[in-house]
């Protein structure tokens, strides 16, 4: 970490909870930029997915048996 980020977030960590919430947000945020490329392969990959169900290639589970499985946890 540089000596200018160090500084940032001693700064950051006297600021009140909200405060922090509030920066902490802004910076995830500020790392979640759309990429078209990405989000043109999982459009792809979704279609390619859905057409594989309709072929009967893929298998399908049920919302009660997803349910059911993580409820035993």
């Amino acid at each position: 970490m540089s000596v200018e980020a160090k500084k940032i977030l001693e700064q950051a960590l006297h600021l009140s909870q909200h405060e922090r919430a509030v920066v902490a947000e802004g910076l995830l945020s500020s790392l979640d930029r759309p990429d078209p490329t990405i989000d043109e392969l999982w459009a792809k990959e979704a279609e390619a997915r859905l057409d594989a169900a309709e072929r009967g290639e893929m298998g399908t589970v049920s919302e009660q048996e997803v349910f059911a499985k993580y409820e035993k946890r």
